[in-house]
This record gives C-alpha cells, structure tokens and sequence, in this order.
C-alpha cells in the first residue's frame, strides 16, 4: 500500500524552489523528506558560523517540532556525507518554517488567506514587482492580494500568478500568531487522536 502522505507531498511540488548548489542540496535532501512524510520548504547554504546548511521542514499537516527537526537531521546527515556536495567544512541547521514563514506551494496560500503577505514577482505584474498585502483569495492559477498601500491610479486588489512568483513570506502580526499557535494546537490534537486510534487497531 502507498503511504498517502508520500503521496501528497509528490503531488503538490514547490512554486519557490532553488538555484544553483541551494538546487543541488534540495535535489538530494527533499527525496529523504518526503520517505520521511515531510515537506520541504527551502534549503540554503549560508555563510555563518563558518559555513551553514539551513534546511527548513514540516510535516504535511504544517508542523514542526524539536522531534522532527531531529529526525530529519538524522535521516539527512547519512545521505550528505555520501553524496558529499560541499566541499568544505559545515553546520547542519534543521527547523520549522516558522510563523512568518516562506510561501512556497499554493496549499500555503489557501491556509493562509487573510493574512499579509510581501512578496516579489520575477516580472511586472500591474508596473510592479514587490507587492504587500493581505492574501483575499486564492485559484489554481495565483493569488489576490489586498494591497494595504496604493499608489494613485493602481487598483486595491490585484491578482498575482503563481508561475511570476519570485519570493513569498507572510508578515507577523497579532492575528497570524494567534492563528499559527491554533492551526498547530489542532493538528497535534488531531495526531494524538489518530496515533490512540491506531493503537486500538
């Protein structure tokens, strides 16, 4: 029998992804990921610390804990050393997304409409190329933004395809907070209800 999760998370690929070595260590890790039932978000090579492999991960139901960054270190680490892509010395960093998290499939624009959002587009998009605002609605072919600052003559609302997306993240405020810490509560309440119902199996 397949694993469902695998399985979504092989259905709905990355709009966000990769250049360059970021590419080529998201090709090796997010294979690990989704045997594991997690997600990847983004992967970076940054130049703290000496050198630094940021892996940001969630599960499929969006969280994230101490838990699961240690087992997606543990089940990554094995794979790096034998395909060995840096050629120097690095620290391994896995974490959550966070709540002002990166948007990098369109499930996170769904589960976060009516939150703001800055984000930036690899072409013009309405004369522009950096928007902010709050995430009103969402199709399989982009998202509308709610702008929070106009400029005369531009529209309130304008629609972003997903296929010009360069960049996405969410803003922090009070509701998001809130929100995230409620998403989070439910979804380990209901992995605590099925992990008892298996049990009873």
């Amino acid at each position: 029998m397949s694993d469902p999760t695998k399985a979504e998370n092989e259905i709905e690929p990355r709009l966000i992804t990769e250049t360059g070595l970021d590419q080529r260590l998201a090709d090796i890790i997010e294979p690990v990921l989704i045997d594991l039932g997690y997600r990847l978000v983004r992967v970076r090579m940054l130049n703290q610390n000496g050198a630094t492999m940021q892996i940001m991960a969630e599960r499929n139901d969006g969280t994230m804990d101490v838990e699961g960054c240690e087992e997606v270190s543990m089940a990554v680490s094995p794979v790096l050393d034998v395909e060995d892509p840096i050629d120097k010395e690095y620290h391994l960093e896995v974490s959550s997304p966070g709540i002002d998290r990166p948007m990098v499939r369109k499930s996170d624009f769904v589960r976060w409409q009516g939150h703001l959002l800055k984000c930036e587009t690899s072409i013009m998009v309405g004369n522009r190329k950096r928007f902010r605002g709050k995430i009103v609605a969402t199709d399989a072919d982009g998202f509308t933004l709610e702008r929070d600052q106009v400029s005369e003559g531009e529209e309130q609302n304008i629609v972003i395809p997903f296929t010009a997306l360069a960049d996405a993240k969410l803003i922090l405020t009070d509701d998001l907070i809130r929100d995230a810490l409620r998403a989070d509560k439910l979804a380990k309440a209901e992995a605590a209800n099925q992990n008892e119902a298996e049990d009873e199996e």
